[in-house]
């Protein structure tokens, strides 16, 4: 039986955004490409932010810079969108304190990534999960990556973890749409997609929202599929997604996305420069072709 809940939309937003890192040629952080991007960002329907999550290079980011993006951030959104700070890592206690320092720091909301390289039990990831959710008074929503963590979290688990009262969503980067559905069914856990080629199936199969790494560039596009599939009008629906498909293609299915993610917003001037940390390095000279000629194709508000 589902249990009531603040609605997820009030926590963390519907049309959210996997912010990028913006960096100088130098790869510290450029304060100036995040108040840039933050304003492009709200001014384009995006309804929450995560910062410090994979398109945000969380791997490469110190302890220290990845508290001061969440402060920066909040500074700049004024209180008009949610903050979500990512926090996740293989250690349960450094996570712990990530979340404490990033609730201090004015996160609004954790998102918490199932803890990679290590590959505890499916009980393991229940203890480090509710012992993360119990260390701040922030609502949570799970990331579930196994492509990138190595370990999937199970619909057993979850279930067991959307019982707990502050584990509110899931960003679900997975994959499995009749999981996603039969979990929506069981629980009240807001279901997020997290995979931009799969948005318009997920929202139309109940979703809340997307967390998407190409609404760094088409967040205004983003913000029309969401409200076309809740005004149940699919073939606007389908027709935005179509219209999308040469974005999402050259953003998701070439280099990476938080590599071509900066390219695409270094092109429309919104952030200086695409510099990535490595291991990751920019764009190869074809996939930024194939982005500039993707650009051209998407009405992009810059």
């Amino acid at each position: 039986m589902a249990t009531e809940r603040i609605p997820a939309d009030l926590l963390f937003g519907s049309n959210i955004v996997a912010m990028v890192s913006p960096m100088k040629p130098d790869g510290s952080i450029d304060d100036a490409g995040v108040a840039s991007l933050v304003e492009h960002l709200l001014s384009t329907g995006c309804d929450g932010l995560v910062v410090g999550g994979t398109t945000g290079e969380a791997p490469t980011l110190g302890d220290f810079e990845a508290i001061e993006l969440v402060r920066l951030v909040k500074k700049l959104a004024q209180g008009q969108v949610p903050v979500i700070a990512g926090v996740g890592t293989y250690d349960t206690a450094a996570t712990v304190r990530r979340a404490q320092e990033a609730e201090a720091a004015g996160a609004d909301a954790l998102l918490l990534v199932t803890p990679y390289y290590n590959r505890p039990t499916q009980a393991g990831v229940v203890a480090h999960c509710t012992t993360v959710a119990d260390a701040t008074a922030l609502p949570v929503m799970l990331y579930d990556i196994p492509g990138r963590t190595g370990l999937a979290l199970t619909a057993s688990t979850i279930i067991e973890l959307a019982a707990h009262p502050r584990i509110q969503a899931i960003k679900d980067a997975k994959g499995d749409l009749f999981e996603a559905i039969t979990i929506m069914a069981r629980t009240g856990l807001a279901y997020y997609c997290g995979i931009d080629e799969l948005n318009l199936p997920y929202l139309a199969s109940g979703a809340t929202g997307v967390v998407s790494v190409v609404g760094n560039v088409v967040a205004d596009r983003n913000a029309e599929l969401i409200r076309a599939v809740r005004e149940s009008n699919l073939d606007v629906a389908q027709k935005v997604n179509r219209e999308l498909i040469p974005v999402t293609d050259a953003l998701m299915r070439t280099s990476s996305g938080a590599i071509m993610a900066k390219a695409a917003l270094a092109e429309l001037k919104i952030i200086e420069n695409a510099t990535v940390r490595l291991p990751l390095v920019e764009s190869p000279a074809e996939d930024l072709q194939k982005l500039r000629y993707a650009l051209e194709t998407v009405a992009i508000k810059a």
